[in-house]
């Protein structure tokens, strides 16, 4: 017997190459994708980020306890429009012609034609891309508002024009309109007929509910005679469950961009859920808001996909400025202990929960505390498939992979991100610091260039480490800073990105917020 030994080991060795050989060149099956995106939802309106919470969001949870916080992950605006733009491509939105405030629902769409998005990413990579929601980036409708409409025409430049193999939506928040529903490029029930905002029992809220108007009047919108704003939720959520149970039956990867019309107002909780929570209307549909969620999750899990599905959680600004009204009513705080909410360049204005879960990958109950931004969305997808990205693509987007992976490492711990408000003014935060620049602004989206008084700082200056509620200017205290800060985000305003890479062209025109350079 000893005699065969070594052809016994020789077969050993053989099987063990060939089963090597084979592991090696299996391909790893990417992952499914999906983005969850809320609408003016603050960092303290998800339980497991505010434990006094006055509404359960126990789906939100879950994506937390069993994923990885960034708990200094921010919105790249104040506002809606902008903050899409970036999420999608992975640039600032202030590189585009919008300098400040929102868009509209018809019109050209801010996302140029050509520029990568996550969608065209993910589909030049083998991936089924959907997007299932509000678009908000303006889309092109045949006809002008109140004549001429015909709405049997397909609509152009919408989300499958750019990187979505199918859309089903609304064309952007429901008070500015068009209210009716959108599926792929066509309009499935035409906007006949005029509604205006009709105002709720809480104060500064508002509906959109029936009935509807024959004849157009000053500050109404178009909508559709089927639309009902209590069940907007309710029908992109089945669509989007709908969508999923389809995509596991395909030989591909998908994508699911889902954008929530909550808790934006108007707050049109649905029936089943009114009553429900220890905050009124808000927390009623902030809790049917997680509750969709949920649907998507419970999906995900029905069909197998819970294991190696990537979920992305987070909302395109801070909470709408009745947070006030939750805090002294209810004592809930939607913005935590931040300063401000939507619109402002405070914390409170694009702080937001940032949240991903994938079991396969990312360890359960992982923290990372470095600053992030939406925009490195574009730029982590990137590194999880394997893409490369070009210099004309994703300018502001720097991967955090390596988070997922291991949410200890420092990598990146001083990369800068810069924050952007309502007004078009300008944040940018380094490290543990935030240097605010605020000269001129005034709540106004033109700024007067005014000399400051003797003693009067120009820029405010925090220690976001030691003072996150930004109550302590230390403006006088650190010029070097100041000045260095000031200095790098007028090299990446200048040069058209912040990561590295070939400059790249922007829109200079109508800018008047950049007070401290000439372009």
């Amino acid at each position: 017997m000893l005699q065969h030994k070594p052809i016994f080991t020789c077969l050993v060795v053989l099987i063990g190459i060939n089963i090597l050989v084979a592991q090696q060149g299996k391909e790893v099956k990417k992952p499914n994708i999906v983005i969850i995106y809320t609408d003016d939802q603050g960092y303290g309106d998800v339980g497991a980020l505010n434990p006094e919470a006055k509404f359960k969001t126990p789906n939100m949870d879950k994506i937390a306890n069993e994923g990885v916080v960034f708990t200094d992950g921010h919105s790249s605006d104040a506002v809606c429009t902008p903050s899409r733009y970036s999420l999608l491509t992975g640039r600032y939105s202030w590189r585009t012609s919008l300098k400040a405030n929102v868009l509209r629902a018809d019109g050209p769409c801010l996302i140029e034609s050509k520029r990568m998005t996550i969608g065209s990413l993910l589909q030049a990579n083998g991936y089924d891309t959907a997007m299932i929601g509000k678009w908000h980036l303006q889309m092109e409708f045949e006809g002008e508002r109140g004549k001429n409409r015909d709405w049997s025409q397909p609509f152009k430049e919408g989300p499958i024009e750019h990187g979505f193999d199918y859309f089903f939506g609304i064309p952007a928040s429901m008070n500015y309109g068009i209210l009716t529903y959108l599926e792929n490029d066509r309009v499935l029930d035409p906007p006949t007929m005029w509604t205006k905002k009709k105002m709720d029992v809480t104060p500064r809220t508002y509906r959109m509910t029936p009935p509807y108007q024959d004849q157009q009047q000053k500050g109404y919108l178009e909508v559709a005679p089927s639309f009902n704003d209590e069940l907007v939720l309710e029908t992109l959520t089945n669509k989007a469950v709908a969508y999923i149970d389809a995509a596991t039956k395909k030989d591909k990867p998908f994508f699911l961009y889902f954008p929530l019309t909550s808790p934006h107002l108007p707050h049109c909780t649905h029936p089943d859920f009114q009553g429900t929570s220890n905050c009124g209307n808000y927390g009623d549909f902030m809790q049917e808001t997680d509750f969709r969620v949920g649907q998507i999750l419970d999906a995900l899990k029905a069909n197998g996909l819970e294991e190696n599905t990537l979920v992305i959680f987070s909302s395109d600004n801070g909470a709408e400025s009745n947070y006030e009204y939750q805090k002294k009513t209810y004592q809930h705080y939607s913005c935590m202990n931040f300063k401000g909410g939507k619109r402002d360049i405070y914390e409170g204005g694009h702080r937001v929960p940032f949240l991903m879960r994938w079991p396969e990958t990312i360890k359960a109950g992982s923290v990372v505390n470095t600053p992030v931004c939406q925009t490195d969305y574009l730029a982590t997808i990137a590194d999880i498939v394997g893409a490369k990205l070009p210099d004309t693509a994703a300018e502001d987007s720097f991967s955090l992979y390596h988070y997922l992976k291991n949410p200890s490492t420092d990598i990146d711990a001083e990369r800068p991100v810069i924050h952007h408000a309502f007004t078009g003014h300008f944040a940018i935060r380094e490290g543990k610091w935030k240097l605010n620049m605020l000269r001129g602004s005034g709540g106004s989206l033109k700024p007067i260039l005014i000399e400051p008084k003797p003693g009067e700082a120009l820029y405010e200056l925090y220690d976001m480490e030691n003072d996150p509620g930004e109550t302590k200017n230390l403006y006088f205290q650190h010029p070097e800073i100041v000045n260095r800060l000031k200095s790098k985000i007028t090299t990446i305003i200048e040069t058209g990105r912040s990561t590295e890479g070939a400059p790249q062209p922007f829109v200079k025109e109508n800018w008047p917020q950049l007070t401290w350079m000439k372009l």
